[in-house]
């Protein structure tokens, strides 16, 4: 499983990525976790506002810092 968190490091970029590993250890789950900074690569991608993030190459979110049970769900569909 491939999780992309998508933003320039800001605060609300690092809660989304401590949100997808507490998500990740709560299940139990292992995945390679990226930190997409790159403005080029962050709007090809889809991602208008940051935060973002997406799951296997489909963007979960955008603009705002989802919650862990969220992030669970949407791991648990792949």
């Amino acid at each position: 499983m491939k999780i992309e968190v998508y933003g320039p490091g800001c605060s609300r970029c690092q809660a989304v990525e401590k949100a997808v590993h507490d998500a990740l250890a709560e299940l139990g789950m292992a995945a390679d976790v990226e930190k997409v900074t790159d403005m080029a690569k962050i709007v090809d991608a889809g991602i208008m506002m940051t935060p973002g993030l997406s799951i296997n190459g489909k963007v979960k979110c955008g603009g705002r810092v989802p919650g862990v049970e969220e992030i669970k769900k949407w791991i648990k569909e792949g």
